[in-house]
C-alpha cells in the first residue's frame, strides 16, 4: 500500500496599507488550516489600518470541517477588527459547502458596525448616532 503525502496549502500574499489579498492554492484541511489562521492573524496585527481582507479561493481543492472552522474564526477576527472579509473566486464546490452549512451569508456579510452604502462602499457607523440595518427580505415558508 502506498500513501500519498498530504496536499500542501500554498499562500501568496499581496499587501497594501488598507488591503491584504491572500491567494490560497491546495487543501484547506486538518493538515494545513492552522497555517492560514496564523498568516491572517499576522496580517491583522501588522496592518492596523486594514479595511479589506481578500481570500482568493480559486485555487482551493478540498475544504474539510477544520478548514471551514478556520474560515469562521477568520470572520470573527476580521469582524472584531472592523475589517471586511471577501471570499473571492469561490469554486462551485466551496459555494455549495458554504450554502449547505448555512455559513455563506455570515462569511460574506460586512462586519458589525459597517454598512453598505448605495455605491457599495463600506461605511463605519459612529457610536450613539445609530446604524442602518441591513435588509433581510421577507420571511419565507416552504
Amino acid at each position: 500500500m502506498t500513501t500519498t503525502p498530504p496536499a500542501h496549502l500554498r499562500l501568496t500574499t499581496v499587501d497594501t496599507e488598507t488591503t491584504v489579498r491572500i491567494e490560497l492554492h491546495g487543501d484547506l484541511d486538518y493538515d494545513n488550516a492552522d497555517r492560514l489562521m496564523t498568516t491572517v492573524s499576522g496580517k491583522l496585527a501588522a496592518h492596523p489600518r486594514l479595511h479589506d481582507l481578500h481570500l482568493h479561493c480559486g485555487g482551493l481543492d478540498v475544504v474539510d470541517s477544520l478548514g471551514l472552522s478556520v474560515l469562521l474564526m477568520i470572520r470573527r477576527r476580521t469582524s472584531e477588527a472592523g475589517v471586511r472579509l471577501h471570499l473571492d473566486a469561490r469554486s462551485a464546490k466551496l459555494e455549495r459547502l458554504l450554502t449547505v452549512t448555512g455559513t455563506l451569508e455570515h462569511l460574506t456579510a460586512p462586519p458589525h458596525g459597517v454598512t453598505e452604502s448605495a455605491r457599495g462602499t463600506a461605511q463605519t457607523s459612529l457610536p450613539g448616532r445609530g446604524t442602518t440595518a441591513r435588509p433581510t427580505g421577507p420571511d419565507s415558508t416552504t
